[in-house]
């Protein structure tokens, strides 16, 4: 249903000095817009499928078009819809394979999240300083500090009570870094990956995290990086998303849920971190009411944390690795 822009990341794709041998739409949509955007658009290598309703969903759709890559394939990259390459992309990412033969998955780098600049000498508490870069610290991370709940890992690694930094917290160094998570709308895997993992189908619809559970899993196995060369924009498209009720039981549950694939047995201090953590965030949520014009979202949202914190007391997921 994002078919205006689904074709902004085609065109960036035609631009590509590394053009990809395949590539698979695979369409939930429940109109034909994006359909008719491929019979009036064409591309080269473009093969596409729009699914029924039992295929429906960010992981189903993945597995589905996985089983339809070429036996020829050797790496397969995923893309959101919502995201912009630049010409050397594909190139890039590519090439880290080659650079670090144990690399199972590579992922690339969003350039329009954060403002970056070299660090200076002076050391400043509102900062986040990683390889010798500076960046504003966001307010939540500035407030976990003063309770001792600042994540006890680099970015890209889950700390041992969850609630850390993503690879977004990486600099736009150039380097390629060593990490154990990346984003699913910006990834690319070994296609021998898929011989014996697949995307959980215990993330249904949205998929909130389903990128992290699939991550860890793999790091169970192998190497995974983040080429900060493989660059690329990411322009959020609001349409699709779930409702801010329940994203916000999204963010608690499934965030329980990965953190116990990676700590299947957290110590008793992880687990009180790890709900003092929620709580904390929940409440910045509810402040929010009177801190920002989007009231009606911060409430809703609040209230579905609140929501899937409770759950947990009676009804947890199931986490079968």
């Amino acid at each position: 249903m994002r078919s205006q822009s689904l074709l902004s990341l085609m065109l960036s794709i035609k631009e590509q000095i590394h053009y990809p041998k395949e590539i698979l739409i695979i369409d939930s949509s429940i109109n034909t817009e994006t359909k008719l955007l491929f019979e009036n658009n064409k591309f080269d290598n473009l093969k596409y499928f729009n699914v029924d309703e039992q295929d429906r969903g960010l992981t189903k759709q993945r597995n589905y078009g996985v089983k339809l890559v070429s036996d020829e394939s050797k790496i397969i990259c995923f893309l959101d819809d919502d995201v912009i390459l630049t010409p050397d992309y594909f190139k890039n990412l590519i090439e880290t394979y080659t650079k670090y033969p144990d690399a199972l998955a590579v992922g690339g780098y969003i350039t329009n999240g954060a403002e970056w600049i070299k660090a200076s000498n002076k050391k400043n508490k509102d900062k986040f300083y990683f390889d010798g870069w500076e960046r504003s610290e966001p307010s939540r991370f500035r407030l976990r500090r003063k309770f001792g709940l600042q994540p006890d890992t680099p970015p890209g690694f889950l700390p041992t009570f969850a609630h850390g930094r993503s690879v977004g917290f990486l600099p736009p160094s150039g380097k390629t870094y060593p990490v154990e998570q990346i984003m699913g709308g910006v990834s690319s895997y070994r296609k021998k990956v898929f011989e014996n993992l697949s995307f959980s189908i215990y993330f249904e619809g949205y998929g909130l995290y389903e990128d992290a559970d699939f991550s860890l899993r793999i790091a169970k196995l192998g190497k995974l990086y983040v080429n900060t060369n493989a660059r690329l924009s990411h322009h959020h498209d609001v349409s699709g998303r779930p409702n801010k009720f329940n994203y916000g039981k999204m963010v608690v549950r499934n965030g329980w849920y990965v953190w116990r694939v990676k700590y299947p047995h957290p110590s008793l201090k992880s687990r009180i971190k790890w709900n003092l953590t929620v709580l904390l965030l929940t409440t910045v949520r509810f402040l929010n009411v009177l801190t920002t014009n989007k009231r009606k979202e911060a409430f809703t949202e609040a209230l579905g944390r609140k929501a899937g914190w409770l759950s947990l007391l009676f009804n947890r997921p199931k986490t079968d690795y």
